[in-house]
């Protein structure tokens, strides 16, 4: 495997660790394309998610572009650059959101779903670029008591188990510690 082009599943619960372990396996010196899907940060209506992407922001060097975007497979296929995408649960949620998902019974946006997993994991497959993806680990606990939480989990599984399945290496961070899965 050739560590210029390798692919980086890093995977873990919340607050696990794996931004900073992901951002880690990039050149901290060289050019790096940080993808981010996730909710624009507005303080005056969310402090605390504003407080979280301005942490994100201030620990990326200065040498690294950001891309917020939710067209993670264009991301992909269009970089020049290492990528770090940050993170898949977020663009789940974010991608559900959008296509007001929740509410709808899943027959009528869940092909939509698969052609966009197709379309995102056919992208990690084929980057020339190293990869580094971060998502969050889903379906340790109880079986959510909500129809969103359970579409939730069962889409992000999913995913997680279509990403997994081509990229060269996937990392369980618990507690801040690495676990290399094989």
């Amino acid at each position: 495997m050739n560590v210029t082009t390798e692919r980086v599943l890093v995977t873990g619960g919340v607050r696990s660790g794996k931004s900073r372990y992901a951002e880690g396996l990039l050149d901290r010196h060289g050019p790096a394309l940080y993808v981010t899907p996730g909710y624009p940060a507005d303080p005056a209506t969310d402090p605390e998610w504003a407080a979280r992407v301005a942490a994100h922001q201030a620990r990326r060097p200065s040498g690294w572009r950001t891309a917020e975007t939710l067209d993670l497979a264009d991301a992909l296929t269009s970089a020049d650059a290492p990528v770090l995408v940050d993170c898949l649960g977020v663009w789940l949620t974010r991608v559900l959101d959008g296509w007001q998902a929740w509410e709808q019974p899943r027959p009528q946006w869940q092909a939509r779903f698969d052609a966009e997993v197709d379309r995102l994991v056919a992208a990690v497959a084929s980057s020339p670029q190293r990869l580094v993806l971060v998502t969050n680990e889903v379906g340790w606990g109880v079986v959510p008591a909500y129809p969103a939480g359970r579409i939730f989990a069962d889409c992000l599984g999913h995913l997680n188990q279509r990403v997994g399945r081509v990229v060269d290496r996937v990392v369980l961070l618990v507690a801040g510690r690495a676990l290399e899965l094989p």
